[in-house]
């Protein structure tokens, strides 16, 4: 999942959505600043029943854990499957940014990679649903419609490369049946 302006609102719906029991981890980024510590791990929490942490270096992913990518990191699958943060260079000048958490995901899980593009105001993510598409993953957009902030959705559905265009309270129960499947 990726967001932008507006998404720890946007995020806290979509989580609250998706059950404690979720038979998949779920990897966020949300573009944080970096010159103070972040809220975002207790604010989320407050609003679903899947455990929030930040990620760390080397994680190794478990079922119905969301892994938020910490302020000025990259957050992407590497190696066996375990969480990487990186510090490389900002991408659509963020750090983080969805384009590399998208990419490595599809390497890693191919089809059976859910990218999520939410709220927002620039273009990160366009570049990475691509990769996702490529391996046959599935990429929803929120409707920008419902967006707070529309730059992130329009970018991605102007990829052509979108599956489903969705309000913001009809992604959990979509992740939800894709992930029965998977």
């Amino acid at each position: 999942m990726a967001a932008s302006a507006g998404g720890i609102q946007g995020l806290g719906t979509l989580l609250g959505g998706l059950s404690g029991e979720l038979s998949a981890f779920v990897l966020v980024v949300q573009h944080l600043r970096r010159s103070r510590e972040t809220r975002i791990v207790p604010v989320l929490s407050r609003r679903t029943d899947l455990r929030i942490k930040l990620a760390q270096d080397g994680d190794d992913p478990n079922l119905g854990t969301v892994y938020i990518a910490p302020p000025d990191r990259h957050l992407c699958v590497g190696p066996a499957k375990r969480l990487a943060l990186t510090e490389e260079e900002p991408v659509n000048f963020a750090r983080p940014a969805a384009d590399p958490m998208f990419e490595s995901a599809a390497k890693a899980y191919g089809s059976r990679t859910i990218a999520c593009v939410l709220t927002g105001s620039d273009g990160d993510g366009s570049q990475g649903i691509a990769a996702v598409k490529k391996r046959g993953g599935t990429v929803i957009v929120q409707d920008p419609d419902t967006a707070e902030f529309r730059g992130m959705p329009r970018s991605a559905i102007n990829t052509g490369l979108v599956d489903l265009v969705l309000p913001l309270e009809d992604i959990a129960p979509a992740i939800t049946r894709l992930v029965g499947r998977c």
